[in-house]
């Protein structure tokens, strides 16, 4: 009779544009993986059971609470995860508004508002803010986050060309 060694499984992800073949545990969350075999520490571990929102990446541009999907379910997935958007106009704004105090729930917010901008580019203020409830931060007010995300919206909006009537 064959050995097996079914303690790990060989997946493939699409992870900031590069696709990883990786080999994980069935146990393994997305996060574990993005953080301890692929090195990408942006998102951070806050809560463990997907109430917190600091370890939000987007899967196929959808936001995800990553310490409570399992690596396997991600085969063959599209992840973004903060690295990947260094310079976004999302990161940008955080870093004028000053939208962070000590900063461990920052990443998470900035992937869950890309994946906010994304979704509804003409989102209204109560869209706003059922998003950015999905996320908490524990020492600052959110009066620079909601900022910041404003400050987005309204350049996006500025550049689109208005219709001219008759």
């Amino acid at each position: 009779m064959p050995s097996y060694d079914i303690s790990h499984y060989s997946i493939g992800l699409q992870v900031n544009g590069e696709w990883r073949t990786i080999q994980v545990r069935a146990a393994d969350t997305l996060l574990y993986v993005l953080r301890e075999s692929l090195g990408l520490t942006g998102s951070k571990n806050g809560c463990d059971n997907g109430d917190c929102g600091t370890c939000t990446i987007l899967v196929n541009g959808v936001p995800i609470k990553s310490c409570i999907m399992l690596a396997v379910e991600a085969n063959g997935q599209h992840i973004t995860t903060i690295e990947g958007l260094t310079n976004s106009p999302i990161m940008q704004a955080f870093v004028q508004q000053q939208a962070f105090q000590c900063g461990y729930c920052t990443p998470g917010f900035i992937v869950n508002c890309h994946g906010l901008l994304n979704a509804h580019p003409d989102a209204n203020e109560e869209t706003i803010g059922i998003w950015l409830e999905s996320n908490i931060c524990r020492c600052t007010s959110y009066e620079e986050i909601h900022k910041a995300v404003m400050s987005v919206f309204t350049s996006n909006n500025a550049a689109k060309p208005t219709s001219q009537g008759s």
